[in-house]
């Protein structure tokens, strides 16, 4: 049964930064596509940032530059370092096998202006 929990989410200032990481089980990880999205109040959830199995990374134009996303396969954990971070950056922030349609629960990221 494949589960992803994420953490790390919070409240924080305009400019500051926030790692979320993803813990994931009951798959073989190291072979998977990892993402990130986000959904804010009223809008639709869309992509942040995805990394292969061979870590090519994928980012929506609006994170370049700022987040960066990573995995460690000895952990099972993928992992959103966000930085400058602005207050549109706001919501709820999940975890996601893309080519399966498994998603995490999803940890708030709000960004104070």
């Amino acid at each position: 049964q494949v589960q992803l929990v994420e953490s790390g989410g919070g409240l924080v200032q305009a400019g500051g930064s926030l790692r979320l990481s993803c813990a994931a089980s009951g798959m073989i990880f190291s072979i998977k596509t990892m993402g990130w999205y986000r959904q804010a109040p009223g809008k639709q959830r869309e992509l942040v940032a995805v990394i292969t199995s061979a870590y090519t990374t994928n980012y929506a134009d609006s994170v370049k530059g700022r987040f960066t996303i990573s995995r460690d396969n000895a952990k099972n954990t993928v992992y959103l370092q966000m930085n400058s971070l602005k207050p549109e950056d706001t919501g709820v922030y999940y975890c996601c096998l893309p080519q399966s349609n498994y998603w995490g629960q999803g940890t708030q990221v709000t960004v104070s202006s």
